[in-house]
């Protein structure tokens, strides 16, 4: 049985093959990135082994490890690394089970069981804010750290939903005026965005990022392609999720949960109605972001697996916008393209 299942890719059975004993290995379901994923155990103890394109050139500079290692050393909450293997693109990893935040939600009870596992993240997120960004628990440089979202990012992240949403997914055209529209809205958003203060964001912070461990051991993963960005951008990820639909009222009180840790760990005041104005502008970036990501899986992967979670992103956009007049033209705009 165990050959069988070593064959499922000859690079990783090659390098198992080394003195040890292995039980089972067996492929895990992939996630959105092109990483493969496998679960190998022996005796009483299992492994995640991560298989990628080789980095024997870069072994030492390899964002993954690097942010892996930086994290780890000032407390934050990431799976350990037990072994590397570079020219094979292998990396094995702490087994953290199955259970992700998201899979843990669907079993909550009330608002108040949803609302303490959101803080226990929440405190997370802030802990990796403060601790982790420059000046924080630990002296270092990191690429990641002069890599930031500015207005030039955030408005390429626009461009590329319209691209591979509008156009290449929906097929539509969008006339001049209404692309001026679009285009004028999300500059001003972007624009606003670029020129908040920043921190340290794991750029992916959403439910399913989340490995839940008894007991409550929260644990971030995919956390690569961290680079600096308002403080606001990994909490629109996680509180206005594609994958989770969260109540307007617990959005709020989790706002103000965060607002409460950040103070007392940052010893830094947060002006409450500036912060949710910047809350709710990230939202409308992220949501929009993220549509074009899902598009773009399906025309460059031919991976249809998450058009489903579009209809919830832009729900997510449309009762954000409808809080702010000025932004009605591009809320209807958008909208317009979306459902006509």
């Amino acid at each position: 049985m165990l050959e069988q299942q070593l064959t499922i890719d000859e690079d990783v059975s090659q390098w198992l093959m080394k003195p040890g004993s292995v039980d089972s290995f067996v492929k895990l379901p992939g996630d959105a990135s092109t990483r493969q994923y496998f679960r190998m155990s022996f005796g009483n103890e299992s492994r995640i082994v991560m298989k990628m394109e080789a980095f024997r050139d870069r072994a030492d500079k390899l964002p993954f490890l690097i942010i892996q290692e930086h994290l780890a050393s000032v407390g934050i909450p990431v799976p350990a690394v037990y072994d590397v293997d570079p020219d094979n693109g292998l990396i094995v990893l702490e087994d953290l089970g199955d259970m992700t935040l998201l899979r843990k939600l669907q079993e909550v009870s009330n608002a108040d069981v949803e609302r303490h596992l959101y803080e226990q993240v929440i405190n997370s997120l802030v802990e990796l804010q403060v601790k982790a960004s420059p000046g924080g628990a630990r002296a270092v440089e990191l690429d990641a750290f002069k890599l930031r979202f500015d207005r030039e990012k955030l408005m390429w992240e626009m461009g590329f939903t319209i691209e591979h949403f509008y156009e290449l997914h929906l097929k539509r055209t969008l006339r001049t005026a209404d692309r001026k529209i679009i285009m004028d809205g999300l500059e001003e958003i972007c624009g606003f965005l670029a020129g908040l203060p920043t921190v340290l964001a794991h750029r992916d912070f959403h439910s399913r990022n989340i490995m839940v461990l008894e007991p409550e051991r929260f644990v971030m993963i995919d956390f690569q392609d961290a680079r600096m960005g308002p403080a606001v951008y990994d909490l629109a990820s996680l509180l206005r999720d594609s994958y989770y639909q969260l109540e307007e009222a617990q959005i709020s009180r989790l706002l103000d949960y965060y607002v409460a840790r950040w103070e007392a760990l940052s010893g830094q005041p947060v002006n409450r109605d500036e912060f949710r104005y910047a809350f709710d502008m990230m939202s409308v970036q992220r949501n929009f972001k993220a549509i074009g990501s899902f598009a773009s899986f399906l025309n460059r992967r031919g991976n249809p697996t998450y058009l489903k979670y579009i209809g919830n992103t832009f729900e997510n956009i449309r009762r954000t916008l409808l809080k702010y007049p000025q932004y009605s033209r591009l809320r209807e705009t958008l909208f317009h393209y979306y459902y006509f």
